[in-house]
């Protein structure tokens, strides 16, 4: 499982939140970057059914299939077609730095270049009304926001960073 993200203070502010923001079971569902399978099984356990995952790691996707989940293999959307009612993302969102640029925490140089590249092609994978929950550091900078609305609806401080909850939705 060295492939697999394992669930930290952001992981579990994001299954939290789930829990607590989505009040209607009858959605399609997708994470991208489902790692350990932690969300996954979030909206397993508020009863959803329309479950869908994808990770770059193949060892993540064999892990999340093993728990019974549908997964595939696939860098964001590249390999993902149909439209979804939610999107979750918890994202490397940490700036590169010289001495840690480890593919599960490292978003690029800013923090944001991966949280950018979601942003742009998000939209075309969403059903009318949908929304997205994005997680994002207070060291993430520079992120694209257009084309979206965004409300903070979670946030955990740590020792050297806040973590935010963001639920998106297209302008329109």
């Amino acid at each position: 499982m060295s492939e697999i993200y394992q669930p930290a203070e952001d992981s579990y502010l994001l299954a939290q939140t789930l829990k607590r923001e989505i009040k209607n079971k009858d959605i399609r569902a997708l994470e991208i970057g489902c790692g350990s399978g932690v969300q996954l099984k979030a909206l397993k356990e508020l009863g959803i059914k329309n479950i869908f995952g994808v990770d770059i790691s193949p060892d993540a996707i064999e892990h999340c299939k093993q728990l019974g989940f549908k997964c595939i293999e696939s860098d964001l959307f590249s390999k993902l077609k149909g439209k979804y009612d939610l999107i979750i993302f918890n994202p490397p969102y940490l700036p590169d730095h010289e001495f840690d640029k480890k593919r599960d925490t490292s978003g690029g140089k800013k923090g944001s270049e991966i949280i950018n590249r979601f942003l742009k092609k998000a939209h075309k994978y969403l059903n009318k009304n949908a929304r997205v929950f994005l997680l994002v550091s207070s060291l993430t900078k520079h992120i694209k926001w257009e084309g979206y609305n965004k409300k903070i609806i979670s946030r955990k401080k740590l020792f050297f960073e806040e973590l935010y909850i963001y639920k998106l939705w297209e302008k329109r």
